[in-house]
């Protein structure tokens, strides 16, 4: 599970990496608010239209060399990209990055699954990984952007060569061991995943939207110094990580469809006091506790998608880590429209509605049936 674990957040830190170095792309690069967001969704194109097809690649070929590859190209990638001038270009760089995370996911989710077993708590160390990878991304590019400028993101390629390395020696060692994973009951059950999958693209929505936009909101709105904005983005991540660890255990003792819908009540309040408290510090409190709110049926939802497809856990990992993630970075452009009309401090307010729906359909999903 650790190794899964550090891997994931090293694979989740090139991911993260775009949002913390969207800002310097529009204040060096002189990018407007659509031209950034459009940097994100060529990260999302990449990560999410390929999942479906390499989960289903999981789950009949086995391949178990994929996340050691994707990691690769997914740090690589996004390395070159701030050393790149032509937009065209950076664009191409970044997709091909967010191709590089899409590899990953799904061989990477069977596998931890096969690891963690029933245990929800397991499972969210995994996934926490992925949280941790989010909340290194700022701490660690900030004050290189801020020195450098974007060609700081040419620092982070050694980390992607040496983690696939170590995933390639781990991949052979895995090999010659049989997979232990908790067997269920029934057939695959795709009414409840594809709600399953809807309210993991809302909370993606909303995740990548604050990614996005919240230390432009800092810098621009509430005129704080590009540390502090750095800060807030970090509060945001670290407390993502917080709330994905916490989910597992909530899990645990009161059940998956529980912490879902725990989790969307809790986005709701959390979100309005990030957008409407004033100042500059007050607010970073909140920023944290949005970020555990939004994260606490993370590692839950990639569980009980399993759950929900117990004979295609590849598949079920390539969607809700990857597909339903990414695709809520599909709309960053229309927040990049709203943050055109209405500023950063507009799409934060509309961030506050989303969890609403995605609170409504956790009152459809079953909870699973228990391992034999």
């Amino acid at each position: 599970m650790w190794l899964w674990a550090t891997a994931h957040a090293v694979d989740d830190l090139y991911q993260g990496l775009v949002p913390a170095a969207v800002p310097y792309f529009v204040l060096d690069r002189h990018y407007d608010y659509v031209a950034a967001s459009g940097l994100t969704l060529a990260a999302t194109l990449g990560s999410s239209l390929p999942q479906p097809l390499l989960g289903v690649a999981v789950d009949r070929l086995r391949i178990g060399w994929l996340p050691a590859l994707g990691v690769a190209v997914a740090g690589i990638a996004i390395g070159l990209s701030g050393l790149a001038h032509a937009y065209p270009l950076v664009w191409t760089l970044i997709l091909l990055s967010g191709l590089g995370v899409a590899a990953f996911h799904p061989a990477a989710g069977r596998a931890a699954r096969e690891s963690a077993g029933d245990s929800a708590a397991a499972m969210s160390i995994f996934a926490a990984g992925g949280s941790v990878g989010f909340f290194l991304a700022p701490v660690l590019a900030t004050p290189a952007l801020i020195a450098m400028g974007v060609a700081a993101t040419v620092l982070f390629i050694p980390p992607a060569i040496l983690i696939a390395f170590v995933l390639l020696r781990g991949h052979r060692r895995r090999k010659a061991r049989p997979a232990a994973v908790a067997h269920r009951a029934g057939a695959d059950r795709w009414r409840p995943f594809l709600v399953l999958t809807g309210i993991e693209v809302l909370r993606s929505t909303v995740f990548f939207g604050i990614n996005t936009f919240i230390e432009l909101y800092w810098i621009r709105q509430l005129k704080a110094p590009r540390g502090l904005a750095g800060v807030a983005l970090a509060c945001f991540l670290v407390g993502g990580v917080a709330g994905t660890l916490l989910g597992g255990r909530i899990a645990d003792r009161f059940g998956l469809v529980r912490t879902v819908q725990l989790g969307g009540a809790l986005a709701i309040p959390t979100l309005a006091a990030l957008r409407f408290t004033p100042g500059t510090l007050t607010p970073l409190v909140f920023a944290a506790l949005a970020g555990a709110a939004l994260n606490l049926p993370f590692s839950v939802l990639v569980k009980l998608g399993q759950d929900y497809l117990p004979t295609r856990p590849g598949t079920a990992a390539g969607v809700t880590l990857g597909l339903a993630v990414s695709v809520g970075g599909l709309l960053a452009p229309l927040l990049g429209l709203v943050a055109q009309a209405h500023g950063p401090q507009g799409v934060l307010a509309v961030l506050c509605l989303i969890p609403i729906p995605a609170l409504a359909l956790g009152t459809l999903l079953p909870e699973p049936p228990k391992p034999l």
